[in-house]
């Protein structure tokens, strides 16, 4: 079976573990280079005092002004590097774009005559794309569908104090996580207090601690596919809601919970 892979970066371990299995061929990894909509000044600005709060706004501004952020709103150069490494190393073509919807760019995918695409760590991609292969896509999503669906990945869990995270792979639909599931489970979730309220810490050592298993279910969900012996569980949307980033208010209403669950041991 024919796939091909879009991401932003950070597949790495995806790449290797389709790799190791039998009657795979992933044919081409596209990366796309713009991971932010392009925004006016007075908008960026709009979004990061709601999201961050006016200090934070103002300490990133100067912090531009200086050069000091020249990395801000691009993809991370080391899982991009990472990810165009693993891809070579198997003799998979790289393509970059620029934007996955643009004429060229679902031109190239439909050469590569995928029967499946594979979606891990991008933005939303319309039905453009994600339809493009003859079996339609699947994505990892980092949260128990249809219960979590959005993101931020694990925030949200933390937030309401689950004792699991849900891994959930499931076929790319309009509408945000709300395909069809192919494969999913769960791994506990405990907060360490040596970070104390400094949860942005710790979410990124946790999403870096799930990245094997996440990539092992990718792999073997669209092994099944292949296989053609798997289901299709429906998901019933009404049991869950769709999640957002966290706003400043939010982000404060954390630190407090977390602050009080480490206070009360």
């Amino acid at each position: 079976m024919r796939l091909i892979l879009l991401t932003h970066g950070g597949a790495d371990l995806v790449i290797d573990e389709i790799c190791k299995v039998p009657g795979l061929d992933l044919v081409g990894v596209f990366i796309e280079d713009r991971v932010t909509p392009d925004r006016s000044f007075t908008e960026k600005i709009r979004r990061s005092i709601r999201y961050d709060g006016v200090p934070a706004t103002i300490t990133k501004f100067l912090s531009k002004v200086l050069g000091r952020n020249d990395s801000a709103g691009g993809e991370d150069p080391d899982t991009v590097d990472r990810t165009e490494e693993a891809a070579r190393k198997h003799g998979i073509e790289v393509v970059h774009v620029n934007d996955y919807h643009d004429h060229r760019s679902c031109e190239m995918m439909r050469d590569k005559n995928a029967d499946l695409g594979i979606i891990f760590g991008t933005n939303i991609v319309k039905e453009t794309v994600f339809s493009i292969p003859r079996l339609g896509s699947i994505n990892l999503h980092q949260g128990l569908a249809p219960y979590y669906r959005g993101g931020p990945p694990v925030f949200w869990e933390l937030f309401n104090d689950e004792k699991e995270v849900g891994l959930t792979v499931h076929f790319v639909a309009s509408k945000v996580d709300t395909g069809d599931i192919v494969l999913q489970k769960k791994v506990p979730l405990r907060y360490d207090p040596a970070f104390g309220t400094n949860y942005e810490q710790f979410l990124s050592r946790f999403r870096g601690s799930i990245r094997t298993v996440c990539a092992e279910m990718v792999a073997a969900a669209a092994s099944l596919i292949a296989g053609g012996d798997f289901s299709r569980t429906v998901q019933d949307i009404s049991l869950g809601k769709r999640y957002r980033l966290p706003v400043k208010k939010e982000k404060d209403e954390m630190r407090r919970r977390l602050a009080a669950r480490i206070a009360n041991g």
